[in-house]
């Protein structure tokens, strides 16, 4: 059994608490910026102190509304500055949130509130209230809810001045790091969503050693970064707790169609992102070179971008007609995508799903360092994680100090140490059936290079058994075919069946420009551009270029691109983009039932 385990660089402290890293910022660095907000068309900083103040006078709100130590409230809202005040707030409180995607639907919202047992609820806009109010009748536990757009906020400030100092600091010194943090829900790929339970240590152990093993991107004089993944998912939520505690300042922009704008005045120094934003960034430049007669040469810049890239990982020489032609395209091409970016991103920080060596080496080209991870809720986000000292494109880096991963005979993914969720909130069955000992089965399948950097091959609940008894990982084909401009989403499909096919649904956003530099109409619509010959032989390419990398018993041998796209709303997507590999399954039945009604001899894999 291959395994990799790394001590903490920091030494526990089983009664601290994540107030305590606020308080221990404050006391280091009281005027330094922790934080800004849209002033305008610029930005006004908020300091740590003048964050603290706010946090305890929204605190003394939360307990004049009657909440008390170890309360579930609920929380919907988009990626804002008020959501970290929110939430150390209830740290204040002494109270646990229980945050709630702002995309969920009103029988998701009600399933959170249910089963966490939560007695209040705070939402940001009217449509989040909307949704709550559908399901009223069903949450007799709810006694308070409030709205932030009504300035329910600034109403629980005025009401909770009369609530001591000194009560708002009991209450925060109430948990150690045995206790209850939050309750955060799996996004529900599979089933109910399950509420994790993390807790203060889950946060503050990992949160100290991490920073410490990354210190280049988050402990260097004027780190800064710009969020924009929601902060009800783990990964946002942990990077922004690591933000307090390492003294980074952080802006917030909701929309990500304000983007690059943003990027654009807040000029960060790294970020946090999923894999489809680097793709949407590639994607984007392609088309817009490819609309200004320039297509050519950008693909010839990426191109040299990843040779050159490459061939610095691997420690080669670089032949001096690479390096003239890098050193032209960095002038064109590359110093266009650093400014649009800010300038200043270094580091990216990518979770969730593979990124790829094509975007790795193209963005290391431009400057930024991506450094992939890996986790889940169940780990509180990263157990492992590229170092901006060394990383190796292509993986999801080393174990972080205070964690262990081992393989399992079957590859699967187990994980232990400061960072693993303590239980499955009232669901003893669920919590027994995915630890061994105290390792946490991931589900997930990976593979250790010699100096411990982890690679994921796949997901062991999606593993495809041919009808010839050929293994076949999904994502090694869908990563890659989804990196196509036109391309949104993919499902592989083929279990028991006698060769492999897709599904493809197509990106709305990239679609339009797309069909006009390639001489057809920008507003044809999604469902005629699934049978357009020119859409179809795009995705062909893409699915070549993706064959190119398996066994021709692993490649596709047959798609239908579908007339529909598959959202979050349609219940295709969890909030994090991933796939609902079940319902896409059950949804379009018929559809994959038609891909074998006419068996195939020959492969449709490009042999030029």
């Amino acid at each position: 059994m291959v395994q990799f385990e790394v001590p903490a660089i920091v030494p526990a402290d089983p009664q601290a608490n994540i107030t305590d890293l606020l308080v221990e910022r404050v006391k280091a660095t009281p005027d330094r910026a922790l934080f800004a907000v849209p002033d305008g068309d610029g930005w006004r900083d908020i300091t740590a102190a003048e964050f603290q103040k706010q946090v305890i006078a929204l605190a003394k709100g939360f307990v004049a509304g009657g909440i008390a130590p170890g309360d579930k409230v609920g929380f919907i809202a988009r990626t804002t500055y008020d959501w970290t005040l929110v939430d150390f707030a209830l740290f204040y409180a002494g109270a646990v949130m229980v945050p709630i995607y702002e995309t969920s639907s009103t029988g998701q919202i009600a399933w959170n509130l249910t089963d966490s047992g939560a007695i209040a609820l705070i939402t940001e806009l009217p449509e989040h209230t909307a949704r709550f109010a559908e399901a009223r009748d069903e949450l007799p536990l709810i006694r308070s809810a409030w709205e932030m757009h009504s300035g329910d906020l600034d109403r629980l400030i005025a009401e909770g001045a009369s609530v001591s100092d000194d009560e708002i600091e009991r209450r925060r010194n109430l948990a150690n790091g045995a206790d209850i943090a939050t309750l955060i829900y799996t996004s529900g790929s599979t089933g109910r969503p399950k509420g994790c339970v993390l807790t203060h240590s889950n946060f503050v152990e990992l949160t100290r050693n991490a920073t410490l093993s990354n210190q280049e991107v988050f402990a260097t004089p004027g780190a800064s970064t710009l969020l924009f993944i929601t902060t009800a998912h783990v990964f946002a939520r942990f990077i922004s707790i690591l933000d307090i505690h390492a003294g980074v300042k952080t802006g917030h922009q909701p929309d990500t169609k304000q983007l690059l704008p943003a990027l654009g005045s807040f000029k960060p120094t790294f970020l946090l992102a999923v894999p489809r934003v680097f793709e949407k960034v590639y994607n984007s430049a392609e088309q817009k070179a490819e609309a200004g007669g320039k297509g050519k040469i950008f693909r010839a810049a990426a191109h040299t971008a990843v040779e050159h890239s490459r061939l610095q990982q691997e420690g080669k020489k670089i032949p001096l007609g690479t390096k003239l032609k890098f050193a032209l395209f960095d002038r064109l091409v590359y110093s266009k995508l650093r400014t649009a970016m800010g300038g200043n991103i270094a580091y990216a920080v990518s979770g969730s799903a593979p990124l790829g060596p094509r975007l790795g080496h193209f963005f290391h080209s431009l400057g930024v360092t991506i450094l992939e991870g890996y986790g889940l809720t169940e780990t509180t986000a990263p157990a492992t994680v590229n170092q901006a000292r060394k990383s190796k494109i292509g993986t999801v880096g080393p174990v972080i100090p205070g964690v262990g991963v081992r393989l399992g005979d079957d590859g699967e993914i187990q994980v232990r140490g400061v960072n693993v969720f303590k239980e499955y909130w009232r669901n003893p069955e669920a919590t027994a059936e995915a630890f061994d000992g105290d390792w946490f089965k991931t589900g997930d399948i990976g593979s250790f290079d010699d100096e411990g950097f982890l690679t994921i091959t796949g997901r062991k609940k999606e593993i495809i058994v041919t009808a010839g008894g050929k293994n076949v990982s999904p994502a090694a084909l869908e990563d890659p075919i989804r990196a196509n401009p036109i391309v949104s989403q993919v499902v592989v499909v083929g279990d028991q069946k006698p060769f492999i096919a897709a599904l493809v649904t197509l990106d709305p956003e990239m679609l339009p420009t797309w069909l006009a530099n390639n001489g057809l109409p920008a507003d044809m619509p999604i469902a005629d551009a699934a049978k357009n010959d020119a859409v179809r032989a795009e995705v062909q390419r893409a699915i070549d270029r993706a064959n190119t990398s398996v066994s021709r018993a692993e490649s596709i041998r047959k798609f239908t691109i579908l007339s529909t796209e598959w959202t979050e709303g349609s219940g295709h997507l969890t909030p994090k983009m991933s796939i609902k590999r079940n319902v896409i399954l059950a949804d379009f039945a018929d559809d994959i039932a038609e891909l074998y009604a006419v068996p195939v001899s020959t492969t449709n894999v490009s042999l030029s």
